[in-house]
């Protein structure tokens, strides 16, 4: 993985480019620390809006139906301590 200053990749900027281009990772340092990488774009993946409007249109807008008052409540001290109950 290819290593550059701050001072070479602002002058060598279209160079890394087409080397992060063809897949390759460039990281950035200052004073000989990692700052940043130069890596390959990748399109977002997560939720489709039309998804989700398609949702609310079929469920009359609503996404949660159902959440208990105390949802954000604080959990008891001990919580991760405790045993888990038995499912089923």
């Amino acid at each position: 993985m290819p290593t550059v200053t701050i001072k070479e990749a602002k002058n060598r900027l279209t160079e890394l480019a087409r080397q992060v281009e063809k897949g390759e990772t460039v990281v950035v340092t200052r004073n000989g620390r990692p700052v940043f990488d130069l890596v390959p774009h990748r399109p977002q993946g997560g939720l489709r809006r039309s998804a989700i409007e398609a949702f609310r249109k079929a469920h009359g807008g609503q996404l949660v139906s159902n959440l208990a008052e105390d949802f954000d409540a604080p959990l008891p001290e001990d919580f991760l301590l405790k045993p888990r109950p038995e499912i089923g």
